[in-house]
C-alpha cells in the first residue's frame, strides 16, 4: 500500500524505510502481554504487596545504597559526576551520593546508578541474568525524591520497577544475553515502569514510556574484551533513561506500544526468541523480587557458585591452596560467554570477570571481597601462578538445571593425586540462603566506611529509617545531606 506524507507527497523509493508501515509480527495476543505489563504497572497499590516483598524492597534498597556509596573515588564515576556537575543544574531536589552534591533527578539518576555497578556487589536475578536494582533504584529513588513520595508510594514503584525488569530479561532469553548486557537494555524499560507508577501513570501512558525506553535501551558487552567502562555507564544510563522516559510520557510523549514484542522491536531486533507470555507470567502472584540474589562476593555472579564450591571443598578435606594441582569450574552457558575469553586478567575490572582469578583469590585467602582486589593482587606471583590451575567448562546439567538458581560444581584434583568433587546448590545469598536484616546492615556498614561514603551515624540513620519506610511520609531521611528545610520539615 501507498502511505502519503503530511504534505501530501507520495515518497519515492528513497523514503521507503521512513514511511512504509510495518505490520506486527506474531498474533494479536502476543501483544496483550505488554499490555497486561503495563495494567499491572499501573494499578499496583502498596496495599496489594504481601510482607515479604515490602521486607525484601527493604533489604534491596539498603543493599543498593550500601554499592552506591562504595562506589565513591571510582574513576569512571568521578567523570561521570564531573559530566552531571558541568551539564546539569547547580541545584535540585535530589542527591549525588558519592560527591553529595545537589542535581536533578535525572543526573542524580545516571550518577548513582553507575556508583552502585562498580563494585560488583549489587543484587542479581539468575533466570534473567541482570543486576535490577542499580537500573531501579536510582531512577525510583530520584524520581521520589523530586515528587516529595511517601515511603509506601516509593516501595509500590520499586516493587513495579523489578517485576517487570526481570520480565522484560527474561522475555529477552539467554540469546540476547550473548551480545547484550540485560542489565542495560531491560533494565531501562523497569526504571521506566517504576517512574511511572510513582507518576500515576495509566496504562496507555505507562506503554508509551515503555516504548520511549526500549527504543533508547542498550548495552553491548564488547567493553569486557578491553576492559572499558560501559558497564557502570549501562547502569547509569538505563536509570537515567528510564526515567526520562516516564516524564515525557507524563507530559504526552508517545512511545512504541509494541516495542517489546513488535516486528521492529526489541525482541526481533535484540534477540529474536522473546517469548512474550513471560512479560505477563504470574503478575500479582508470582514476586520476581523474591527470586533476586544478595552478592557476598565483589566480582562477577556467574563465578560466586564455583567459588562457594570451592569453599566447600576446601573447608570439608582442610584444603590448602598449596596443595590444588588443578580446580575445574563446571558452568552453565550464560557463564562461557561472559567469563570464557579472560584467563589472565589485566586490570581490576577483567579480574572481577576472570574465573581464573576469583578461585586464586578463594583458595589462596578463603574469599574474593574488595579487599581481595587491588591492584597488587594482578601482579602477586602466587596468584598468578594459580591461574593456570583453573579451568572452566561448559556443562550440560548445570546448564539445563540453572533456571533463577545458579548451583556451583568443581572438581579439584591434588597434588598427591585425590579427586575432589564440591557441589553447591544453593550458594549465599540466593532466595533460600537469603541475607537478613542484620546481615545486609552488617554489608551497609563495611560498604559505606569502604571508600569513606558515610560516616557510621549517617549510615545507622538511614538503616534505622529504612527498616521503617513503610511509615515514613516523604524520602528525606534518606538524604545524607539534607537541606535544612527538609530537616525541620521531617521533625515537625
Amino acid at each position: 500500500m501507498k502511505v502519503q506524507a503530511e504534505n501530501g507527497k507520495v515518497p519515492t523509493d528513497s523514503d521507503a524505510v521512513a514511511f512504509t508501515e510495518v505490520p506486527f509480527n506474531g498474533n494479536s495476543d502476543d501483544a496483550e502481554h505488554s499490555r497486561m505489563l503495563a495494567e499491572f504497572v499501573s494499578g499496583l497499590r502498596f496495599g496489594d504487596l504481601p510482607e515479604s516483598v515490602i521486607d525484601r524492597a527493604q533489604k534491596a534498597f539498603v543493599d543498593w545504597f550500601a554499592c552506591a556509596l562504595a562506589g565513591r573515588g571510582a574513576r569512571p564515576v568521578e567523570i561521570l559526576e564531573k559530566f552531571a556537575a558541568n551539564m546539569g543544574p547547580a541545584d535540585g531536589p535530589c542527591e549525588i551520593l558519592v560527591s553529595r552534591r545537589r542535581t536533578s533527578a535525572y543526573f542524580a539518576a545516571l550518577v548513582n546508578g553507575a556508583a552502585s555497578h562498580i563494585i560488583e556487589l549489587d543484587d542479581i536475578h539468575g533466570g534473567a541474568i541482570l543486576h535490577p536494582g542499580v537500573a531501579v533504584f536510582p531512577a525510583v529513588f530520584a524520581a521520589a525524591l523530586e515528587r516529595n513520595a511517601s515511603g509506601r508510594e516509593f516501595l509500590t514503584a520499586v516493587v513495579a520497577a523489578y517485576e517487570t525488569t526481570i520480565r522484560v530479561g527474561e522475555f529477552l532469553g539467554p540469546t540476547h544475553y550473548k551480545f547484550f548486557h540485560v542489565t542495560g537494555t531491560a533494565g531501562t524499560v523497569g526504571a521506566a515502569a517504576g517512574v511511572s507508577r510513582l507518576l500515576g501513570l495509566d496504562t496507555r501512558k505507562t506503554q508509551h514510556a515503555f516504548g520511549s525506553a526500549g527504543t533508547q535501551a542498550a548495552g553491548l558487552w564488547e567493553f569486557l574484551r578491553d576492559a572499558a567502562d560501559s558497564k557502570p555507564l549501562h547502569a547509569g544510563m538505563a536509570a537515567s533513561k528510564g526515567l526520562m522516559s516516564a516524564y515525557l510520557a507524563k507530559d504526552g510523549f508517545t512511545g512504541a506500544t509494541r516495542i517489546l514484542e513488535g516486528a521492529k522491536g526489541m525482541s526481533a531486533g535484540m534477540s529474536g526468541t522473546g517469548q512474550p507470555a513471560k512479560l505477563s507470567n504470574g503478575l500479582g502472584t508470582r514476586w520476581a523480587i523474591l527470586e533476586s540474589a544478595f552478592k557476598v562476593h565483589s566480582c562477577c555472579g556467574h563465578t560466586h557458585p564455583a567459588a562457594d564450591a570451592l569453599l566447600e571443598v576446601m573447608r570439608r578435606e582442610k584444603l590448602s591452596a598449596e596443595r590444588i594441582k588443578r580446580v575445574t569450574a563446571h558452568v552453565h552457558g550464560p557463564a562461557m560467554e561472559v567469563l570464557g575469553g579472560i584467563t589472565k586478567p589485566e586490570t581490576l575490572h577483567q579480574a572481577k570477570f576472570s574465573m581464573n582469578f576469583v578461585l586464586a583469590l578463594i583458595a589462596l585467602y578463603g574469599r574474593a571481597g574488595l579487599g581481595e582486589f587491588t591492584e597488587s593482587a594482578l601482579s602477586d606471583p602466587r596468584i598468578g601462578e594459580f591461574l593456570e590451575r583453573v579451568d572452566m567448562v561448559f556443562d550440560p546439567q548445570i546448564d539445563n538445571a540453572s533456571g533463577n538458581r545458579w548451583g556451583g560444581y568443581v572438581v579439584v584434583e591434588t597434588v598427591d593425586g585425590r579427586r575432589l568433587e564440591g557441589r553447591v546448590v544453593v550458594p549465599k545469598g540466593q532466595p533460600e540462603d537469603t541475607l537478613k536484616r542484620d546481615e545486609v546492615e552488617a554489608k551497609l556498614m563495611q560498604l559505606g566506611a569502604y571508600a569513606s561514603g558515610a560516616t557510621n551515624y549517617e549510615l545507622k540513620r538511614f538503616v534505622e529509617a529504612a527498616w521503617q519506610l513503610p511509615s515514613q511520609r516523604d524520602l528525606s531521611n534518606f538524604v545524607l545531606t539534607p537541606k535544612p528545610s527538609a530537616i525541620v520539615e521531617s521533625r515537625s
